[in-house]
């Protein structure tokens, strides 16, 4: 008597990673175990990228606020060491937020930073 093997599963997983590759480019979206190392490929650049996500963020805040900082006659180290005297507890995701978009309170921040 032959050996099961169990083919309900193993079509199963087969299907499931054709279906994730589908879209991809020639053979990478149909032929298993090439579209198979592309998704772990793909997964790697995925878990990478959502750390690079946060450090890329962070800079542009960082821009944002430095800019805006200049505009108002200060630097970005001097208005986040002097925030940090005065004791105002604002992230960067907020500071930056501020001078895109209210830039008014930006400045009152700025000047009472400076007094």
């Amino acid at each position: 008597m032959p050996r099961a093997k169990n083919r309900v599963a193993s079509r199963a997983k087969r299907k499931k990673v054709l279906k994730q590759s589908a879209g991809n480019y020639g053979r990478r979206a149909n032929c298993y175990t090439i579209a198979k190392d592309t998704l772990m490929r793909s997964g790697n650049y995925a878990f990478r990228d959502r750390r690079a996500k946060k450090r890329n963020f962070r800079s542009l805040w960082i821009m944002r606020i430095n800019a805006a900082a200049r505009a108002n006659g200060m630097t970005y180290s001097e208005f986040v060491a002097n925030l940090k005297v005065k004791g105002v507890e604002l992230d960067r995701k907020n500071l930056a937020h501020l001078a895109l978009n209210e830039p008014d309170a930006f400045k009152k921040l700025i000047e009472t930073v400076k007094a």
